[in-house]
């Protein structure tokens, strides 16, 4: 699995590594008793601050998708999925997809593209 993040893009960086590790973790790259590197090792790879890697392991942690303990670092644990989404969740969903949608489009993508990157999502999707 390769982490990558944008320096320059206007997503906090410990975001960017968040969200990048939760994909590996939802498409199940990263898999129950995987460890992750050590804070500093993945600091030292992206290029940033200890603190901000440490921020974002502590953030999956409280979302249930890590375990962190001195010394042995951060592990992959197994974590139950919640049964269905609560109307806050649908909404904040819907509200942040129609944001990504609006801001592909503002740096020129047009409405067809986006249209196919969300048909291929939705496709794959339904064979996981």
């Amino acid at each position: 699995m390769k982490l990558r993040i944008d320096l320059k893009s206007p997503v906090p960086v410990y975001r960017q590594i968040v969200d990048g590790l939760r994909i590996a973790l939802v498409n199940e790259q990263l898999r129950p008793g995987d460890q992750l590197p050590p804070v500093r090792r993945l600091a030292l790879d992206l290029g940033v601050h200890f603190n901000t890697v440490a921020q974002a392991y502590r953030t999956l942690a409280e979302e249930g998708w890590l375990e962190i303990a001195r010394r042995s670092g951060a592990k992959v644990i197994e974590r139950s999925v919640p049964r269905g989404a609560t109307p806050e969740a649908a909404e904040g969903f819907q509200r942040r997809l129609r944001e990504l949608v609006a801001e592909v489009q503002a740096h020129g993508f047009s409405r067809g593209r986006v249209v196919r990157e969300l048909r291929h999502l939705a496709e794959t999707l339904e064979r996981i």
